[in-house]
């Protein structure tokens, strides 16, 4: 594929992903849940995308993609929290255009939401209660699947992690992390990711955050850094999200 072709590719699978070619007219996939504390504007997206992420988002994970395929830097890209999957779907789509063979994509999720936030979890996430908002977060793990193979990108280089981030992610079997993009949301799973992942990250590897914008994501993300030192810049990438690349 001719370095033109790589870019119309990638444009048109970032749209369709977003759904910014055949909009529906049919309601945000998020109309608002009883007790669920959300960010002020609620949260963008219609039924018919595959991911909630936005163009500038899509941007971002293929730049920081690309660049470290360019860097040869070492490991997999992962995703912790991926929804219908349109991120991953990017990742590989990312990987099958500049013909990278020995590279995977993981897609890590529950498939049934957020954990409940009861007594014994966090404040930050009780005050939250983002599991009331499970109907429309928990996405199968059968139907990202689909959705992968609706995009003829469902094959050996994409690897499912299902279950709960302090079950699937310490046990893992990933050797080397390239690109690391965390998006579950709350204090919890932000912390479950982070301690077995981010270790693995490579030197010169990137790290993703996106709901760097709640406040429970957010304390979690200081409380590591604090913890482990690291001092690497924290860049914008959109309203909501930030990312770092790690120096060592």
């Amino acid at each position: 594929m001719t370095d033109t072709g790589v870019t119309l590719y990638l444009e048109l699978i970032k749209k369709v992903i977003a759904n910014e070619i055949y909009t529906d007219n049919a309601a945000p996939w998020w109309t608002g849940a009883e007790g669920a504390a959300v960010p002020e504007g609620g949260l963008p997206g219609t039924s018919a995308a595959h991911t909630l992420v936005g163009l500038e988002g899509l941007d971002n994970v293929q730049e920081c993609v690309e660049r470290v395929l360019a860097d040869g830097i070492p490991g997999d890209l992962v995703e912790t929290g991926v929804w219908r999957g349109g991120v991953t779907i990017l990742m590989r789509a990312i990987l099958k255009a500049h013909g990278v063979t020995d590279r995977r994509v993981w897609a890590a999720d529950s498939f049934e939401g957020v954990p409940e936030a009861g007594e014994g979890s966090h404040p930050l996430d009780q005050e939250m209660a983002l599991h009331n908002l499970n109907s429309m977060l928990s996405v199968s793990a059968d139907a990202v699947r689909a959705n992968f193979k609706a995009y003829d990108l469902l094959d050996e280089q994409v690897e499912f992690l299902e279950g709960w981030f302090k079950d699937t992610l310490p046990a893992a079997p990933i050797s080397s992390i390239a690109v690391l993009r965390l998006d579950g949301d709350l204090y919890e799973s932000t912390r479950e990711a982070l301690i077995p992942l981010y270790p693995k990250l490579s030197a010169g590897g990137f790290i993703i955050i996106d709901d760097y914008n709640m406040e429970p994501c957010r304390a979690a993300v200081h409380e590591y850094r604090d913890e482990h030192g690291i001092t690497d810049e924290i860049r914008p990438v959109d309203n909501g999200g930030v990312f770092w690349r790690k120096t060592a």
